[in-house]
C-alpha cells in the first residue's frame, strides 16, 4: 500500500476524517444517554416537588404551567387543592444564579423549600442547604412575614459571612410567591419586588 504523501492537502483531509468520526462517536453517545438523563432528571424533579408539598394523590410534573420563566406544579389531594410547588430562581446569588423548589399552601404560607442547583462558595453560600437556615422558612407567609434578612430590616437570620447569598434565597422565594399570588390569588395584596421593600424599610428608618 503506498504511503500518503505529507502534504497540506492531505493533513487537511486527515483532520476532517477524524472530525467526522468524533462527531458520529459524540453523536452515538448522546443517542445513548439522552433516555437515561432525561429520566433522572425527572426522578429528581418528582422527588423535589414531593419534599416541598404536603400529601397528594395527582401529578403535579403532569400538570405543571410555566410561567414567566417559573415553572409551578399545582398538587391536589380528593379534588382538593394541597399547594403549589414552585421551581423559582434568582440572579442574585454570589455566583450569580441559583434554582430553588419552592412549596406553597393555597394561602400562599410556605410550606417548604430546597435548593435545586447552586455553585456558591463551599462552607459559606453552600450553608443555605442546611436545616438551620432554610426551616427558619416553614410556615412563614411573605404576606405578613418580611422575607428579608435582618440586615435589611427583615426577619430572615442570615447565613454568617454569606449575606449575599441569604438574600438571593430570599429573592427566589419572593419572585415565586409574587408571581404565585398574582396567578393564583388575584385578589391578594402582594409587594412588587423584595427591592421595594428594603425601599419601603429605608424610608421608615429615616422618618423615624
Amino acid at each position: 500500500m503506498a504511503k500518503l504523501e505529507s502534504n497540506l492537502k492531505n493533513m487537511v483531509l486527515s483532520l476532517v476524517l477524524i472530525s467526522m468520526g468524533m462527531s458520529a462517536a459524540l453523536g452515538y453517545v448522546y443517542v445513548l444517554t439522552k433516555g437515561p438523563i432525561e429520566k433522572a432528571n425527572k426522578e429528581k424533579e418528582v422527588e423535589a416537588v414531593k419534599m416541598v408539598l404536603p400529601d397528594f394523590d395527582n401529578d403535579p410534573v403532569k400538570d405543571m404551567k410555566e410561567i414567566d420563566g417559573l415553572f409551578f406544579y399545582p398538587a391536589s389531594k380528593g379534588g382538593q387543592t394541597v399547594g403549589y410547588a414552585v421551581n423559582t430562581f434568582t440572579d442574585k446569588a454570589f455566583s450569580g444564579k441559583f434554582t430553588l423548589m419552592v412549596g406553597f399552601l393555597p394561602d400562599g404560607t410556605i410550606n417548604k423549600s430546597m435548593v435545586l442547583d447552586q455553585k456558591e462558595t463551599p462552607g459559606l453560600g453552600t450553608k443555605m442547604k442546611e436545616p438551620k437556615f432554610y426551616k427558619q422558612f416553614e410556615g412563614k407567609n411573605p404576606a405578613i412575614f418580611k422575607m428579608m434578612v435582618k440586615k435589611d430590616g427583615g426577619e430572615v437570620d442570615a447565613i454568617s459571612a454569606a449575606t449575599i447569598s441569604s438574600r438571593a434565597y430570599c429573592d427566589a422565594i419572593n419572585k415565586a410567591y409574587q408571581l404565585f399570588m398574582k396567578e393564583f390569588k388575584k385578589d391578594a395584596q402582594i409587594v412588587k419586588d423584595s427591592t421595594s421593600l428594603v425601599n419601603v424599610n429605608e424610608t421608615n428608618k429615616k422618618e423615624d
